[in-house]
C-alpha cells in the first residue's frame, strides 16, 4: 500500500515537472549559478585584492550562514505552496529562551551551551508546531497565520526581556562557533550551515517525507485522495521550518553574543527571496536546497562587492527587488508555457493557503 502510494506521489510531481517545466527549472538553476559567478567576476574586476581576499571571502559565507539554515526550513514550506513570515521572529523568541536558560545555569562550559542548543531547537519547534497546527487543522491561511505568530514570538520575546538585549553567552560557545574554525580560514559556522543543508538536501530529494512535499504543492487535492496524510505532513513541513529558526537563533547568539531582537525585522523577507531567486516556486510543487543556497548567496555577496567598490549597501536592497521580480515572473512565464503545451486548464494559484482562480473552498482533512 505505501509501495503504491508512493508511486502515486510520484506521478503527481511528475505530472507537475514534466515537459517545459523540467527544462526551465534547470535553466533556471543554471542561470543562478550564472549570475552568481557574474558578480563575483565584475566585482574581482573593480577591486581584485580586496574581493579575492581570503577575509572577504569568509565574511561572505559567515553572513550567508544563518540564511542558508532558514532558509532550507523555508524551502520545505514553500515547496507546499506555503509561506512563512515568522522565522525571524522565531529566530529572536530561540534566541532569547536560549540565552536566558544558559544565564541561569551559569553560562560556562559545553554543557550549559549544548542545554541551550536543546532549548533553542525545541522553541522554534514548538511555533513551527503552532503555525502547522493552525494551518492544517484550523485551516487558516498561512499567510495570516505566520504574521500573526511573527508578531506573537517577537512580542512575547520583548515582553519577557523588557525590550533589552541578553549578552551572556557562554564564552566557549562564541570562541568555537561563533568566531572559530574547523580548519585555517574555514569558520564553524559555514560548516554547520553546509551540514544542515545537505540533511535538509537528502530529506527533500531522498526521502519519503520530501516527496510527499513536493506532492502537496504539485497537487494538494491529488495527495489526498491517494492517501497521504496532508495535515500530518503540512504540519511537520513546518516543525522543520521552526526548526531551522531555532538553529538560527542559536547560532545568532554564538555570532553576535547577544540576542537581535531589534534586528531581525527583515530576515523573514530576506530569506524567502533568496528562496525564490534560488528557483523554489512560490505556486508550490518546484525547488531544490541546491537553488536555496545560490539564491542567499546572491545578496550576501551583492552587499559585500557594493562594500568593496564604494557603493551604499542599501541598493543591494534595490537589485534584490528586481531579482524577485524576475524569478517570479520567469516561474509565471514557465508555468504558463508548461500548461499550454500539455493542453491542461491553468490550475489555481496557491500562495500561503491564500487561493486565487479558484471559488471552491477545499478542506485540509486527512
Amino acid at each position: 500500500m505505501t509501495a503504491t502510494r508512493e508511486a502515486q506521489a510520484e506521478e503527481i510531481v511528475a505530472d507537475n515537472n514534466r515537459g517545459v517545466i523540467r527544462s526551465i527549472t534547470r535553466a533556471q538553476a543554471t542561470q543562478i549559478v550564472l549570475v552568481l559567478l557574474g558578480m563575483m567576476v565584475l566585482f574581482t574586476i573593480i577591486n581584485p585584492d580586496a574581493f579575492l581576499s581570503v577575509f572577504n571571502f569568509r565574511s561572505i559565507i559567515v553572513n550567508a550562514s544563518i540564511f542558508i539554515i532558514l532558509g532550507v526550513g523555508v524551502t520545505f514550506v514553500i515547496v507546499t505552496a506555503g509561506i512563512d513570515l515568522s522565522i525571524g521572529s522565531v529566530l529572536v523568541f530561540a534566541s532569547v529562551m536560549s540565552a536566558l536558560v544558559m544565564e541561569s545555569l551559569g553560562t560556562e562550559g559545553w554543557a550549559i551551551a549544548a542545554v541551550g542548543a536543546v532549548v533553542a531547537v525545541l522553541a522554534g519547534a514548538l511555533w513551527g508546531l503552532i503555525n502547522g497546527f493552525l494551518i492544517a487543522k484550523a485551516n487558516v491561511p498561512a499567510f495570516i497565520v505566520t504574521l500573526g505568530t511573527m508578531g506573537m514570538a517577537l512580542g512575547i520575546s520583548q515582553v519577557i526581556t523588557g525590550g533589552i538585549d541578553l549578552y551572556n553567552v557562554p564564552e566557549v560557545l562564541v570562541d568555537t562557533v561563533g568566531f572559530g574554525d574547523i580548519v585555517w580560514q574555514i569558520p564553524t559556522l559555514a560548516v554547520i550551515a553546509l551540514v544542515i543543508a545537505v540533511l535538509g538536501g537528502i530529506l527533500l530529494h531522498k526521502t519519503k517525507f520530501g516527496l510527499y512535499t513536493y506532492a502537496l504543492g504539485s497537487n494538494m487535492e491529488a495527495s489526498r485522495r491517494i492517501g497521504i496524510r496532508v495535515d500530518k505532513q503540512l504540519i511537520w513541513v513546518y516543525i522543520v521550518s521552526g526548526v531551522c529558526a531555532g538553529i538560527g537563533g542559536y547560532l545568532s547568539l554564538a555570532l553576535y553574543q547577544q540576542t537581535t531582537i531589534a534586528g531581525n525585522s527583515l530576515t523573514n523577507l530576506a530569506v524567502i527571496a533568496g528562496v525564490v531567486i534560488g528557483g523554489t516556486s512560490l505556486f508550490g510543487g518546484v525547488g531544490t536546497i541546491f537553488g536555496t543556497v545560490i539564491g542567499l548567496l546572491i545578496p550576501v555577496t551583492l552587499r559585500q562587492g557594493f562594500v568593496i567598490s564604494g557603493v551604499q549597501a542599501f541598493w543591494q536592497e534595490v537589485v534584490v527587488g528586481i531579482f524577485l521580480i524576475g524569478a517570479v515572473y520567469i516561474d509565471g512565464v514557465r508555468r504558463a508555457r508548461a500548461r499550454r503545451s500539455s493542453g491542461k486548464n491553468p490550475k489555481p494559484m496557491a500562495i500561503g493557503g491564500l487561493t486565487i482562480g479558484s471559488t471552491r473552498k477545499e478542506g485540509n482533512s486527512e
